[in-house]
């Protein structure tokens, strides 16, 4: 149970990264920056929980 803030953590930071690129950015930009996320948040979860 000590991971909880990390869990809140990340989806505070899927949740803004998701409101901002809703609101400033073109298609293009949105689908390169979700991309880059998704990448990111599977690059942490594998080197944090698979160690």
């Amino acid at each position: 149970m000590e991971n909880i803030g990390y869990y809140i953590f990340v989806l505070v930071a899927i949740i803004v990264a998701f409101l901002v690129v809703k609101r400033v950015a073109s298609c293009l930009i949105k689908s390169a920056i979700l991309i880059a996320l998704v990448v990111i948040l599977a690059a942490v979860y594998y080197l944090y929980f698979m160690q």
